[in-house]
This record gives C-alpha cells, structure tokens and sequence, in this order.
C-alpha cells in the first residue's frame, strides 16, 4: 500500500517535476530515451549505463521517481531500485529505430509515451501536437477546439464490417455496456446514399451514441463513430479523427485494412480490432504490422456471420485471438478490459515489456 500511495502521488506533482532516471547500456538507446522523457516534459535525472549507475548508486538514493531500465532486472537492479523506492519501474523496451528514419522513430516514440501515460495515468505526458501525415498537412482543421481537453477512453475498439454487419454490430453494441472506458470507431461497407440510416439503426434499444463522421472531432466513450465512404479519416494519438478531404484508395470504401493500419501503429495495445460480417478479405492486408504493435484482433464466428468471408479470412490469417458471436464477442471485450485493469492494480511497481 505504501508503494501504491507513491504512485498516486504522481497525480499531484506537474510533470516537470517528475523526476526520470534512465539506464540503458547502448548509447543510441539513451538519446532516444532522453529525448522522449524531456518530450514528455518530465525531469530527466540522469541517462547512464549499469556501470555508471554502479558508480553513482549512492547520488539517487531516494531522489528519483520513475526508472526507465533498458537491459536485465537483476539482483542489482532490484536491490536499487528497492532501496530508492520510487513511484515506478520500467523495464523492457523495444529498440529505438535511428533518428534518421524518421517515421519509424515517431511510431516508436509515440507508443512510448502512450503506455508511460497510461501505466502511470499521467494522460497529460500524451503530446497533443496533431498527426502530420501528408494527407494531413494542409487540411483545413482546428485544434483549438481540442485543447486541455482530456480522454474520457483507456481503449479503443475498431469494427469492420460489410455485408451482414449491421445486424451484427448492432447485437454487438446491445450487450455491450456504453460505460465501459471504450470509444468505438465503425468501418462498414455500405451504400452511399444509406450509410445516413446507419446510425439510427445501431442506436436502437441501446444508449449507445451512434453518428456518422462529417467533421473532424475527438473520441469519447459511450460513443460509436462511423467511418464515412466518401473521405479518409486518420487518427492521432491524443484520440483525435482527422476528417482529410480524399477519397479512398483501392475497391473497398471505405477501407478497412487502411484504417486497422492506422489505428494500430497509432495505438497499440490499447486498440481491439473487430471483424465481423462481410463479403471479400478487407482488413487482411497489414495483420503482420498489427501483430507487430501489440493490438487485438478478433472475428465473428462464421457460422453466425449471413456473410462469414470476411471474418474467415481474418482466422484463416493465423493472426486471430478470439471467435466468437456477436454477443459472446461483447461479452470477451468486457472481461478483457476488467483483466486488464486487475493486472494493472496489482503490482505497486510498474515492470512490463514496452
């Protein structure tokens, strides 16, 4: 309890005084280390390697607050960080891609801060700064709608349907309980001139808020927004639809494998990908970078789908966690999500591969 009271304690300090020490034996590691932790607006103590901790152990006895060890928590290692008792230990971290190879470190950097601020539940450590993508660049969009305003979701849970769907998804969402820390982003083949009665037919006989995208705006929970078919939309890591004036690319609209992409090197594993009902194999294309980036992927069980193609191909992929019915696919994400805060509040230090 002691320890849980230290980490709570980091609610009620600003962030620039959240003091960071970092060990990591290879020198690249520790720049990218150093320049996310400052990115983050933290205190960055000190970023040495195990032989200069050993060297210095005594100067951070009690001062530091998270620790950030790139390498084996040891013997050592426990006794230090033991001894120091700080707020939190993380250890495990995936390499950084080099600075020059821009995209990928953004990507690698952006999921960093993502499960620091939800490890911690420090949200504010989440940049706000907008996804620059190119499609992006140019739109004509404005944040200051969006400012200070914090995310109401720990998760986001992205459909994909088609032929079949809306029923589907609709039982899905009439099990699903509307206060669960979840905002829902619908992707469905539809026809163009119908996709407007989408949102009247999911909102019945739930309290599910259902609504076609025409504006770029914000995730919430409680809420289920539907892709348009006419324009892309890009989400940003602060929880962000990008509505970008450009239609979809390929035969599918709108484009589920495209968006799954993105939702997932945007989010993580805090995204569950759901496919259900649909005719052809949209949703496919990127199941290796999805695996890649810790997200859930889960489909309808073909048996219950009045079109099993699309969820069929997603088990046949290999890539598949969990089939189920609509109702039992609701019934997963409920306990998925109380499992995860179980083993989120269990431990008093924070120790994960990231």
């Amino acid at each position: 309890m002691k320890d849980k009271v230290h980490a709570l304690a980091l609610k009620n300090k600003h962030k620039s005084d959240i003091k960071v020490l970092v060990v990591a034996e290879d020198h690249h590691q520790r720049m990218a280390f150093s320049d996310t932790v400052r990115s983050c607006g933290l205190q960055l103590v000190d970023c040495l390697s195990r032989a200069q901790l050993q060297d210095k152990s005594n100067s951070y006895a009690t001062a530091i607050d998270i620790w950030l060890i790139d390498g084996d928590y040891d013997d050592y290692m426990a006794t230090a960080t033991t001894a120091a008792k700080p707020a939190a230990v993380l250890v495990g971290f995936s390499q950084a891609p080099y600075l020059n190879e821009a995209q990928q470190y953004a990507k690698w950097q952006r999921k960093l801060k993502r499960k620091l601020a939800q490890m911690l539940a420090l949200p504010m450590l989440v940049n706000n700064t907008a996804y620059e993508s190119p499609a992006y660049k140019g739109t004509n969009y404005k944040d200051t709608a969006y400012k200070n305003e914090a995310n109401d979701w720990h998760y986001v849970v992205f459909l994909g349907a088609s032929m079949g769907g809306p029923s589907a998804v609709k039982e899905f969402l009439d099990h699903l309980s509307p206060a669960l820390p979840v905002s829902i982003l619908l992707a469905h083949h539809f026809n163009q001139t119908m996709i407007g009665t989408l949102p009247r037919i999911l909102n019945r006989h739930n309290k599910w808020r259902c609504q076609l995208i025409t504006t770029s705006q914000r995730l919430r929970s409680g809420q289920c927004l539907i892709v348009p078919i006419d324009k892309q939309i890009i989400c940003d890591s602060t929880g962000r639809i990008i509505l970008v004036d450009q239609a979809w690319e390929g035969d599918y609209k709108p484009a589920i494998g495209q968006i799954l992409k993105n939702t997932s090197d945007v989010y993580g594993s805090e995204l569950i990908n759901i496919i259900f009902s649909g005719m052809g194999n949209d949703g496919t294309q990127y199941l290796d970078l999805i695996q890649d980036n810790d997200s859930q992927l889960w489909a309808q069980d073909p048996s219950s789908s009045a079109c099993p193609s699309q969820p069929q191909a997603i088990i046949d992929s290999g890539y598949c966690q969990f089939v189920g019915s609509p109702q039992a696919l609701a019934e997963k994400l409920t306990h998925y999500i109380a499992e995860r805060a179980v083993n989120a509040s269990s431990d008093p230090f924070i120790v994960s591969d990231l």
